[in-house]
Formats: C-alpha cells, structure tokens, sequence
C-alpha cells in the first residue's frame, strides 16, 4: 500500500476534472456525494485504458486481451477483499450495486431460509433498497417485518432493537450510516446481540465505505453490501460481501455463463465462490477501475479523510443554523458529513432549483427513505452531503445562496 500523502485540498481537487465545470457560468460547488460521488483522474484513466487497450471478456478466453482483462478483474477482487479485511477474496461478490446486493441476498437467501411467520428486523431509517425487498418476500412468504423507531434527532438505540427481539427473529438487516440523516448507528452491538441468538446481520455500508474504514472480521457482520459510485468509483458496480458458509448454503441469484460447471438438459452443476453469483458479462471495465478508486482512497488514508469531513461537518453546522428559520433534520451525536435541513415556506425542490443557478449542486426530495420524511412530517428535505474534496469556502457560498433565495420567498425573515 502507497504511503498516505499528506493532505491538501487544494491539491486533492486538481485530481477530479469535475471540479472544474462551469454551471451557469459558475464553477461547480458539488455538495451532492452521497447521490454519488465524483471520479479522479485514476479512475477514468483506468476506465478509459481498458476500452482502448485491454477489451476482451472474462474468464472464458485463452487469448493475451482475455487473461489480461481477467487479471486486472481479479486483482479488484482481491483489492476489494483487502480494503473490507475480509477472509477470502471468494467472500467478494461483484454485483450491479448496493441494491443489487441486498435483492440477491433477500432472494437467494431469503427465499431459501426464511419461512411464514419468521421475523426480519430493519430500521426506521433504511433506504428504501433495504425495504422494498423485504417487503416483496413478505408478499410471497408470509414473513414479519419489523420496524426499529428512531428518535427525533434521527437515532435508534440498543435497547430499542433488543424490543424487537423475539424467538421468531431470523435475520436483520441493517443500513450502517443513513443517507438522509448522516446518523450511524450502532451496527457492532447489533450485530453481537443478533449472533447471540445466531441471527445472521447484512448491513447497507452504501454511506460508509467513502467516509470511514470498514473491516468486517471485526464488526462480523455475515453481509455487507456496497456501492462503486458512492466509493468514488463507476456506476453499475458493487459488492456484497459475504461469509464463506453462508454464501456456500445459498443458491445462485440468477443463471447463465460463468456461474456453472457444467450444463446439461438434465442437470446442471453450479461453480464455486464467488462466481456462483456472477452470472453473465459483469461491468468489467467499471469493476477495474474500482481497484482505481480504492488505491486512490488509499493514498489520501482514512485518516486524514475522517479529520477533513468532520472538520466540513463542523463548520456545515454552524454556517447553516445561523440562517433564520433553518431547521436541520437529523441531529445525531455520531453523524457522517450529511446536513439535511428544511426551511419555512420553501420547498426543497423550490431552494434546489435557486441555488442550482449558482452553480451549487445540492439533493433535494425524500432521498428513497420515505418513511423517514413521514416520522418528521415533511415532504422533503435539502440535503449537502460533503466529501473530503469539499471546503469551507463551498459552505460559505451554500450559505450566502440559501439566504439569498429565503429573500426570494420569505422576505421578512
């Protein structure tokens, strides 16, 4: 691993060419990482370098292109291992996205494991990619969702999980840092507790791996799903992650090429791990250029990313609670660097549409986490989600274009 560089942002910015666009004639203040975050150069370099020099498919080929392509594909594999510290590179699993994580692990092991009446907590706070899925397999199988409240400053606590608890619970699924809220909840206790009454836990690390490290032999957890996009890497690429006995136990998410040994019109054999889930050609370039993204995070450390964020988080607070009238939503003692907030007599997509015309990007709406709008009586929230390429200066001009469009609407504020 590259020694850790030290921080600069000014620096650090220079490496992501999106920085640099022009919206309405002003450079971009992008606040809208947690939608998705903003590629360096690496990564579209490594992007571009396998359309240009190294397209083949996978896995299927003896030529130079194919074992080339192959290599750099697994070489993500096993950087993707190292960066979750997990056991076994055959425990990373490539798939479309977090979503796409969650759905295979509520189909191949939901539908295979759980049966009527059984018990799948997941939280308030959870996205709807965390949801819909349970729901589904409650439409087909009768099991019990169960829900764990939140305070009103967007937490749940230990105790209020243990409530859930029943002899019927069988599996738990959990977000780790809520993406309308920045809160992070307590995933390592839960996951403790759950294993207590050996109850498998997936938790939705989506808004956790861009902002602090992640290593699941210690939380372990027995899955973890993650997203590319949200990495600093492609869209169309992500992770689960999962443990080698569980994911052994499960049949495959989907057929086709590359998750067989063999096929024939009576039976057909399933490969081994990880590839038992990679039906099909996966987004080869996109998986590549992940190991980019890691290496890049790598080089930055999670140190000084940590130290960064929370230093945004930090001044983010103080700047926009000195509006008139500004109310932030979500107020966690442990919050990642999100800033949701309302204001009276806006509309989120009304202030999102104002201060887009200076060039600053925001996210405006429910976020996919509807039931969180409904626990705090609210349509839609404005939400500035940081990265470590954001400044103070960024805020400061968030702050003077909120104000000016309070102007717009609420004059005599």
């Amino acid at each position: 691993m590259a020694k850790p560089q030290l921080f600069d942002v000014k620096k650090i910015r220079k490496d992501f060419p999106n920085l640099s666009v022009k919206v309405h004639g002003k450079t971009v203040v992008y606040l809208d990482n947690a939608a998705t975050t903003l590629k360096p150069q690496s990564v579209i370099d490594a992007t571009v370098h396998h359309y240009s020099a190294e397209t083949s498919n996978i896995h299927r080929g003896v030529h130079y292109l194919s074992e080339k392509a192959t290599a750099e594909y697994e070489k993500t594999r096993e950087s993707v291992r190292a960066f979750l510290n997990a056991a076994k590179s055959s425990e990373i699993i490539f798939t479309k996205g977090t979503t796409d994580s969650i759905n295979l692990v509520a189909h191949s092991y939901g539908r295979t494991f759980l049966q009527k009446g059984d018990e799948v907590i997941i939280s308030e706070m959870e996205h709807h990619s965390n949801i819909v899925p349970w729901q589904i397999l409650r439409e087909e199988k009768g099991i019990v969702l169960k829900v764990i409240p939140m305070n009103n400053n967007g937490e749940f606590s230990v105790a209020d999980f243990e409530k859930q608890l029943s002899p019927k619970t069988k599996f738990v699924s959990l977000v780790y840092i809520s993406n309308s809220l920045g809160t992070i909840n307590p995933v390592a206790e839960i996951i403790k507790i759950s294993h207590r009454q050996n109850i498998p836990v997936l938790i939705d690390a989506a808004q956790t791996v861009n902002h602090m490290p992640v290593d699941v032999q210690k939380l372990d957890c027995d899955f973890l799903a993650l997203s590319g996009h949200k990495l600093y890497g492609p869209t169309g690429v992500g992770v689960l992650y999962g443990k080698t006995d569980l994911l052994n136990k499960m049949p495959p998410y989907q057929g086709g090429g590359d998750m067989i040994s063999s096929v024939t019109f009576e039976k057909t054999t399933y490969n081994v791990l990880p590839y038992k889930f990679e039906a099909g050609t996966p987004n080869i370039a996109g998986v590549i250029a992940l190991k980019a993204a890691i290496d890049y995070i790598n080089s930055i450390s999670f140190e000084n990313i940590m130290q960064h964020e929370q230093e945004l988080l930090d001044y983010g607070t103080k700047v926009l609670t000195k509006i008139p009238g500004l109310r932030l939503i979500g107020t966690a003692k442990h919050k990642a660097a999100i800033l949701a907030f309302v204001l009276p007599n806006i509309h989120a997509h009304d202030l999102g549409t104002l201060v887009d015309e200076d060039g600053i990007a925001i996210r405006t709406g429910h976020h996919c986490t509807q039931p969180v709008m409904k626990h705090f009586g609210i349509p839609a929230t404005s939400r500035v989600s940081l990265a470590f390429y954001n400044t103070k200066e960024e805020l400061d001009l968030l702050a003077a274009s909120v104000k000016k469009a309070i102007k717009v609407f609420s004059p005599k504020l």
